[in-house]
C-alpha cells in the first residue's frame, strides 16, 4: 500500500521553489534551452529541450487511455490558434532557464500554434499571453506539490485556471478535485458540487464544462448538450453500432430487393403463362372457326 506523499522540503534548505524539478527528480532543475529560427518569422528564439515521459502511469491511466485530450480538442473545435494537448512545456519566459512546468493537460486560446511546435512548448512571453486552462493529475511521489508550489507557480504565470485531480479520493492531493481561477492576480477557489459519496463536479469557465470526479475517475461534463464528453472506448462502440446499423439496413435492402425481384420474376412466369393460355384459347377458337366453315 502507498502511504501519504512525505512533506514538501522547507524553502530555506533549497534554492528558490521555482527551481525545483516539476515532476520530480527525472527533470533537471536547469534547462538545456536552444536556438532555432521561427517558420514565418525567420527571428531567433528560444527552444524547449526534449523532455522524457513521465514515469508513472497516471496520465495514461486517466488522460490517455480514455483519449480525454483528442475528446476535449473535438469538443472546442480546435483550430489553429487554440492549443489543447498533454505534457506541454511551460515558461514565463525561455531566457529563465529554471523557471518551468510541464502540465498534464494544457488549453490555450488565441495561441501561435507555429512558435508551441518550434519551441517545442508554451514560452508565456513568446505567445504573448498565459494558458486559459491547466490540470495535473494526481501521483504518489509529486502529488503534494500540485497543490503548493505548483499551484503557487501557474498562479505567478497568469495561467487563468488551475485545476487538480486525484484519483486516489484526496490522499495524494488535498482534495479529490480542486480547481482555481484568476482574479485580480490571485487563485480564487472554484466552488466543488458534492453530488453524493462517489461524485463530485466542479465548473471551468475556461473550457464551458464541469470537471467530474466520479467514482476514481476524469470525466467532463458539457452542461449544454446534458452529456458526458465521450471516451475512446464510447466513440469506438458508437462507430461500431452505427457500422452493424448500417449492415443491418444494408442486408434488409438488399433482401428486399431480392423478394422484389422474386416477385417481379413470379408475376412474370404467370404473365407469361396468361398468354400462352390465351395463345392456346385463341388456336382453339380459330380451329373451331374452320372446323364449323368446312361443316357449312
Amino acid at each position: 500500500m502507498v502511504g501519504k506523499p512525505i512533506a514538501p522540503p522547507d524553502r530555506a534548505e533549497n534554492p528558490p521553489y521555482f527551481v525545483l524539478p516539476p515532476h520530480g527528480s527525472e527533470f533537471p532543475a536547469v534547462m538545456s534551452v536552444t536556438t532555432t529560427v521561427h517558420p514565418k518569422t525567420k527571428e531567433k528564439i528560444l527552444q524547449f529541450p526534449d523532455f522524457p515521459p513521465r514515469k508513472d502511469m497516471q496520465n495514461w491511466l486517466y488522460l490517455y487511455r480514455r483519449s480525454f485530450p483528442a475528446a476535449l480538442a473535438e469538443y472546442l473545435g480546435v483550430s489553429g490558434n487554440t492549443i489543447a494537448g498533454s505534457e506541454i512545456p511551460l515558461a514565463p519566459r525561455l531566457s529563465d532557464r529554471t523557471d518551468y512546468r510541464i502540465p498534464d493537460l494544457l488549453v490555450a486560446y488565441n495561441s501561435d500554434l507555429d512558435s508551441l511546435v518550434t519551441q517545442k512548448g508554451y514560452d508565456i512571453a513568446e505567445q504573448g499571453k498565459p494558458p486559459d486552462f491547466v490540470l495535473e493529475v494526481a501521483s504518489p511521489t509529486t502529488g503534494i506539490y500540485d497543490y503548493t508550489r505548483k499551484r503557487e507557480d501557474y498562479e505567478r504565470y497568469g495561467v487563468v485556471e488551475y485545476w487538480r485531480f486525484d484519483p486516489s479520493g484526496g490522499e495524494y492531493h488535498d482534495k479529490e478535485i480542486a480547481g482555481d481561477r484568476l482574479a485580480d492576480g490571485r487563485y480564487v477557489p472554484v466552488e466543488i458540487e458534492r453530488i453524493d459519496d462517489d461524485r463530485l463536479r466542479g465548473y471551468s469557465e475556461a473550457l464551458g464544462l464541469y470537471l467530474c470526479w466520479e467514482y476514481g475517475e476524469l470525466l467532463w461534463f458539457d452542461p449544454v448538450r446534458s452529456e458526458y464528453l465521450q471516451t475512446y472506448e464510447e466513440v469506438r462502440a458508437q462507430v461500431e453500432r452505427k457500422a452493424a446499423r448500417v449492415k443491418r439496413e444494408a442486408e434488409a435492402r438488399r433482401a428486399e430487393t431480392a423478394r422484389a425481384d422474386a416477385e417481379a420474376a413470379r408475376a412474370e412466369r404467370e404473365a407469361e403463362a396468361r398468354r400462352v393460355e390465351t395463345a392456346r384459347a385463341e388456336r382453339a377458337e380459330a380451329e373451331l372457326r374452320e372446323l364449323r366453315a368446312r361443316l357449312e
